[in-house]
């Protein structure tokens, strides 16, 4: 299943699912990629200034990719109907 977001806490919050469904805490995490746990800490609660080679390389430790497509033209399409 692919996952939407569009916002930093958004991207934030499917971090931190995907960090806790590996059993992973966040400086776990941390040590994977080369950063430090506050660092970790600032991503999963949506800081606007992360860096996207940071956010590339979290991504990279949980096995997950990124991708960007074109949004539906439906006038009725609403976000919160995708994260559920």
């Amino acid at each position: 299943m692919m996952d939407l977001a569009r916002t930093p806490q958004h991207l934030g919050t499917l971090i931190r699912r995907a960090r806790r469904k590996q059993g992973l805490s966040q400086a776990e995490l941390g040590a994977r990629c080369g950063f430090r746990q506050e660092t970790i800490s600032l991503v999963e609660n949506g800081s606007p200034a992360t860096r996207l080679d940071t956010l590339l390389a979290i991504l990279a430790a949980l096995e997950l990719d990124l991708f960007v497509g074109g949004r539906p033209e439906t006038s009725s399409f609403d976000i919160e109907d995708l994260l559920g």
